[in-house]
């Protein structure tokens, strides 16, 4: 039955927007995993809340938009966006619910078992009252400004994704009004997590919730007046930007223009809390134009995502990830990068690997007077950056400087327009890519003159210029003298500033032009070679996994006896292991402590084992609507590397691992040997006990904080889960290594005495 089915049969896809909801779900997984630290296990519930406000900001909003202007065209699993809505509104509305349910029967208790306490309003001592009243008069009433229903003051615009309350009113004011409802909106710069102090009640670590101040005292917001309910929400809104990007004359004063106006676009979701009247909840859901499954009930605060507050407000090493040193190399800094560089391709891996050496590379084309162009894309980059700092020393240094600053990356659109501005202020020259495809391409070009000619440096990257993410998301970048990639490099530069027609490339692929077309070709290589009986093997690793076109092809491979391993972190629309069609498929997922961010593509091709590094995954907008880039990784040693640390670690990985069923459901993988690997974990491992310390010290001459902190971000296994190697965790080594070193230098400080 199975070998019939055509490979664009529906049955063959799942459902782009229900598999994201998966992801999301075993994000909330790790929050309930009693072998993370506690408050990384908060962090991951808070983690999977702010996911789901994205998800319903693009891509609810998306399907809704689909919706209302009827469109019929189905997806590639046969569901119409009208469907696949009533789909996600059913898997949503559950996520949400376990969500609570692990916070109040799990984290809370849990917490308060180490002493840390979100103490509620019953809980509240006299003592707490006082010091909460005196709060709330002083620090919250100031600033809060309620606002009465009535025709000459309607009802009020709220900001997307605000804390607000909707309160109902008894009595008239003083000017005979008495309409029944007020709204409180809540103003950001208030804290939501508040601590008590010490001295109240003895305790280090109580703490309490802005909405639960605001709630006992919401009465002296109107006096003279009763109070018959306050009920917190929050509205969800449609988070895309729209600007005619062929009508505009200037895409940056269009889009400053636009993103004011995203803050009160149309609504999407509205949370309430889960006692609010259902006569309430239904004026709400009119006032937003939503409509019954569009409304949330939250067992707790509407917004989870506060909580992560705890993670920094709690002072307590021993309930977080264990911080680590990432390993530094090249350890060099000015000229000697270059020379570094030009000799031999430089791999980074991080955040194993430190971002530094991108980052002193480009500080010294800014300060070397050889260097005269420099060219870089920045898509997210993030406030205060390093790097743009290096970029206006460059311009300021007089040297020709362009940037492509994507201003469409999403919901980073006002720090990208800050970002150019102030590089235009300086000189630079700076681009806004191309109409209709966002520049996602990861590109940093150098032009040096050295001697009587001019060479090229390039970094190329799987992820973002961000200093930030790049010491919590995995990712491959190279540093390459290359002429032959240089060159490419520079062609792209050359689309993306100026005009003119495609150039055939040396060895760099390029969406939207042969990247999707070289991808199946090779894809297709390796089902020539199965049938032909040689090996045939693919391996591929990406965020998502959705474009049609490219899984059917990995379909053909599969009916020819390809092996194929997928590890596939969010959305994957391939269904494997089906009779006949993806026997020969396995995917999986890994969520771990870093977010695994890296693109890695590897064909057998006959022992050639051709290996590549991208920006982009197996998606529509990325093969087709976006211009990115495909590096191969050419020299063997760093090869070797790559396929070791970002594939085979991954595909042995049995403690943070997912595998994705033909039924849609993951399962966790279960570990089968005595020693589980984590491939997170072993990086870390390898990482502490061969460089820590040399390159710790090499950071501190550099003047740079090279130090991964406690729990910084998306949160891996704790590594007191592995089962302990001969060689112990990557903890137990720095502290062996430690003592090594005491040990070392005593014994070189007595022979040194005795000598004397």
């Amino acid at each position: 039955m199975h070998e019939a089915m055509a490979l664009d049969d529906p049955g063959l896809y799942f459902n782009r927007e229900l598999s994201l909801l998966a992801f999301n779900r075993r994000v909330l997984e790790q929050a309930l995993d009693p072998a993370t630290p506690l408050l990384e296990r908060v962090r991951f519930l808070t983690i999977c809340s702010t996911n789901l406000d994205e998800f319903f900001e693009v891509r609810v909003a998306s399907h809704r938009e689909r919706a209302a202007f009827g469109a019929p065209q189905p997806g590639p699993d046969g569901r119409t966006s009208q469907a696949t809505l009533k789909a996600i509104s059913m898997e949503a509305h559950k996520l949400v619910d376990d969500q609570y349910k692990v916070l109040n029967d799990v984290l809370l208790p849990a917490l308060e078992k180490e002493g840390i306490r979100l103490v509620r309003r019953t809980d509240w001592t006299e003592e707490e009252r006082r010091w909460i009243h005196g709060y709330f008069r002083a620090e919250v009433q100031p600033i809060l400004a309620p606002m009465g229903l009535d025709p000459a003051h309607p009802f009020p615009k709220i900001l997307n994704k605000s804390l607000n309350f909707v309160v109902l009113v008894e009595g008239q004011d003083a000017f005979g009004r008495g309409s029944g409802i007020a709204i409180v909106q809540v103003p950001r710069v208030l804290p939501r997590v508040i601590q008590f102090p010490p001295e109240i009640g003895g305790r280090r670590d109580d703490y309490v919730m802005l909405s639960s101040v605001i709630h006992e005292h919401v009465e002296e917001l109107f006096p003279g007046m009763t109070t018959a309910g306050c009920y917190q929400f929050r509205v969800t809104r449609d988070g895309d930007l729209w600007v005619d990007e062929e009508e505009v004359d200037d895409l940056l004063k269009a889009l400053e223009g636009e993103l004011p106006e995203r803050k009160y676009a149309e609504a999407v979701r509205l949370e309430v809390t889960r006692r609010i009247p259902d006569s309430v909840a239904s004026f709400l859901l009119e006032m937003f134009e939503l409509e019954p499954d569009d409304l949330y009930r939250a067992h707790g605060p509407v917004n989870l995502h506060r909580l992560a507050a705890l993670h920094e407000l709690v002072d307590r090493p021993d309930l977080k990830y264990p911080s680590f040193v990432p390993r530094l190399e090249p350890a060099e800094r000015g000229d000697a990068l270059f020379e570094v560089v030009r000799k031999a391709d430089v791999l980074l891996h991080h955040p194993y690997d430190s971002f530094l050496p991108v980052l002193e590379l480009l500080r010294a084309a800014a300060a070397d007077p050889n260097v005269l162009a420099i060219q870089q894309t920045l898509y997210r980059v993030g406030s205060d950056s390093p790097l743009v700092d290096a970029l206006l020393d460059a311009a300021r240094a007089g040297k020709e400087v362009t940037v492509v600053v994507e201003l469409r990356a999403r919901f980073d659109e006002a720090e990208n327009i800050d970002l150019a501005n102030r590089l235009q202020e300086v000189g630079a020259k700076v681009v806004y890519g191309i109409v209709g495809f966002k520049t996602h391409a990861k590109m940093l070009l150098i032009v040096r003159r050295e001697d009587r000619e001019l060479r090229r440096y390039v970094h190329l990257s799987t992820g973002n210029y961000h200093t930030d993410t790049a010491r919590v998301y995995t990712d491959l970048g190279l540093l390459t003298a290359n002429p032959r990639i240089a060159e490419d490099v520079h062609k792209v530069f050359l689309q993306l500033t100026g005009l003119g027609k495609v150039s055939e490339m040396n060895c760099v692929l390029q969406s939207p032009f042969n990247l999707q077309t070289r991808l199946i070709q090779l894809i297709d290589a390796e089902a020539d070679n199965a049938r032909a009986g040689k090996p045939a093997r693919i391996v591929g690793k990406m965020n998502a996994l959705t474009r049609p076109t490219v899984i059917q092809a990995l379909y053909r491979a599969s009916q020819a006896g390809v092996s194929i391993d997928l590890v596939v972190r969010g959305a994957c629309c391939l269904r494997p292991a089906v009779p006949g069609v993806s026997d020969n498929i396995r995917v999986r997922s890994i969520v771990g402590r870093f977010l695994e961010h890296s693109r890695v593509f590897y064909f057998y091709a006959a022992g050639e084992e051709l290996t590549y590094c991208s920006s982009a995954d197996w998606m529509t907008r990325n093969l087709v609507r976006r211009v990115e880039t495909c590096f191969p990784i050419l020299v063997p040693e760093l090869k070797s590397r790559v396929i070791t640390e970002a594939l085979d670690q991954s595909l042995a990985d049995e403690l943070q691992a997912w595998e994705l069923r033909p039924d849609g459901m993951y399962l966790r993988v279960e570990p089968k040997s005595e020693s589980p690997r984590s491939a997170q974990g072993s990086l870390m491992d390898q990482v502490s006990s061969e460089h820590a310390q040399a390159d710790l010290e090499a950071a501190q001459r550099f003047g740079f904080d090279l130090e991964v902190g406690q729990g910084e971000r998306i949160g891996d296994e704790p590594l007191r889960r592995k089962p302990k190697g001969k060689n112990g965790s990557f903890a137990e080594n720095g502290r062996r290594r430690k003592k090594e070193r005491a040990a070392a230098a005593a014994k070189k400080d007595g022979k040194s005495k005795k000598d004397h």
